[in-house]
């Protein structure tokens, strides 16, 4: 089903999709989905790497107001463009950091759409180097037939390998189900 806006209405059904549908919305009236689409890259960077910017967005005892201050001052120190900058103070306005990872996925989701690229969620056990998503990207677009814009995380628990899925699609090659399939089959 799709809304007058051409963004699906499933994605409007939750709360960081009508927040991520918003920012796009703001983005792409501003000329500005690529500089909103690298901030949102840092900020998903620094909730990965800085255990205090994770807390900064998830701390239920940092009110509006401190929320607020707080991101204003590390916004520049990010190098935020303003469009996102703005945004996340709305954000902790309405008490709803903690669904940035959310929003940062659908917006994702929303620019590749835009674009005329399919999104694939990529876990891995290590991060990716630049010619390893390079080589992937070409893989996926073999197999889907169109661009593929990729959503990288990592899951240490995987061991080796990568769980991809594109849409409903799952390609597991991890060495985590290897095991456990093969686990599973020697228990008879």
């Amino acid at each position: 089903m799709e809304t007058s806006s051409g963004t699906s209405a499933s994605i409007q059904a939750s709360l960081s999709g009508r927040y991520a549908t918003a920012l796009f919305s703001l983005a792409r009236d501003a000329s500005a989905i690529q500089q909103v689409e690298a901030s949102l890259a840092t900020i998903a960077k620094a909730l990965t790497e800085s255990a205090d910017f994770k807390r900064l967005t998830t701390s239920p005892l940092l009110g509006r107001i401190e929320a607020g201050n707080a991101i204003a001052a590390v916004a520049p120190v990010l190098g935020l463009d303003p469009t996102t900058t703005k945004f996340l103070g709305v954000l902790a306005q309405n008490r709803r950091l903690g669904a940035l990872p959310a929003i940062i996925a659908t917006f994702r989701e929303l620019a590749a759409q835009h674009r005329g690229e399919t999104t694939a969620q990529v876990v891995s056990a290590h991060p990716l180097t630049d010619d390893q998503v390079d080589a992937l990207k070409q893989q996926l677009r073999a197999r889907v037939g169109r661009d593929v814009a990729v959503d990288l995380s990592v899951d240490r628990s995987l061991l080796g390998g990568l769980v991809v899925r594109i849409g409903s699609q799952r390609i597991d090659s991890s060495i985590k189900t290897r095991l456990n399939t093969l686990a599973h089959a020697m228990k008879g």
